[in-house]
């Protein structure tokens, strides 16, 4: 089978070089797994981390990708949930164990140390596979998974969002933003944004965002207040550094603030002070229990939710793909055609 084989970490100018496309075994399935024909993968930004060495417990050389979707070509003699010919996604999270408020020590992503989806064929423990949403192409399927997790569990079972309350998503355009903007519009809540990108910010009202400003302005966080007077009663933040103290000046007493990345870095002068004077819940998030999974994709399923896909690219074309997300110009999912 043909794969995306990452040999060596390096800067993205070295790509080509260091990730290849490579045949290898198609994998042997063990009695309680299924073997996937890979339609479709995406890109997600923990994939670029990695190839640049920006991640814990590196080990090469690894098939990247942790989303996909495709066609049941096998499955173990303990699995009796599928049948060959059915089409699938996955969840990509594995082993969160039972405490449905943290992921277990044995907790790990697909794509990462176990083989991922970036290639032809790829194989999980078959209680990881769900049917594809019938409403979604096998493009739009592909880039469910991983962000699809990572935003509902942050929105709805970390920040316990309600109808009409004030949200701020800042960074609109990746993955995990984009789809908080769709769960949270489809779950009636006043939805507002920031980004470096005027288009971006468009494109997110077309969504059905409130409004939004550009984050590149020094006085952002009073533009946000000349808009939403009250403040936020939540905001989602993947992007830590000094957003997340300006995050802190636009929330609401007693507001919930949830972290699920932090792209810029850890913030400088965090401005504690602020966080006990205005009684806020700080509240970190990563990824998504089996529980998380099954929510998200019903959810996903009743409202007939559609993910936001960017562009598409080929598993030959992959080093574009990643220069793509490395210059964070796409709103929504980078997805690859794989089969």
């Amino acid at each position: 089978m043909k794969a995306a084989v990452l040999k060596k970490i390096s800067n993205i100018s070295e790509l080509k070089i260091n990730l290849t496309i490579e045949d290898l075994p198609i994998p042997t399935v063990e009695s309680d797994e299924t073997l996937i024909r890979v339609k479709c993968a995406s890109l997600n930004h923990r994939d670029l981390w990695i190839t640049k060495g920006l991640y814990a417990g590196i080990k090469l050389p690894v098939v990247l990708g942790s989303d996909c979707s495709g066609i049941v070509e096998k499955t173990g003699s303990n699995t009796n949930n599928f049948k060959v010919g059915d089409e699938v996604i996955i969840n990509p999270s594995f082993n969160w164990g039972d405490n449905e408020s943290h992921q277990s020590k044995d907790f790990k992503i697909l794509g990462l140390p176990d083989n991922g989806t970036l290639a032809e064929f790829v194989k999980v423990k078959s209680k990881y596979v769900f049917p594809k949403p019938a409403h979604l192409t096998f493009q739009e399927a592909a880039a469910l998974p991983l962000a699809g997790l990572t935003a509902y569990r942050a929105l709805f079972t970390r920040a316990r969002i309600l109808s009409q309350e004030n949200l701020l998503i800042t960074g609109i355009g990746g993955g995990v933003a984009t789809f908080a903007l769709l769960f949270a519009v489809t779950a009636q809540v006043n939805s507002y944004v920031t980004s470096a990108s005027s288009e971006k910010i468009h494109q997110a009202v077309e969504l059905g965002a409130k409004a939004g400003v550009l984050y590149t302005q020094p006085d952002w966080d009073q533009n946000l207040l000349n808009i939403v007077k009250d403040g936020f009663d939540v905001i989602i933040d993947g992007t830590g550094g000094n957003v997340f103290n300006k995050c802190i000046n636009v929330i609401k007493p007693g507001g919930r603030l949830v972290t699920y990345g932090a792209t810029l870095g850890n913030s400088p002068e965090l401005e504690v002070r602020k966080i006990f004077w205005k009684q806020l819940n700080i509240l970190g998030s990563t990824m998504g229990s089996d529980k998380d999974f099954q929510n998200m994709y019903d959810f996903v399923c009743k409202h007939k939710i559609k993910p936001v896909v960017d562009s598409t690219f080929t598993l030959d074309n992959i080093h574009l793909a990643f220069e793509k997300m490395n210059l964070s110009s796409q709103l929504g999912k980078i997805v690859i055609t794989i089969t």
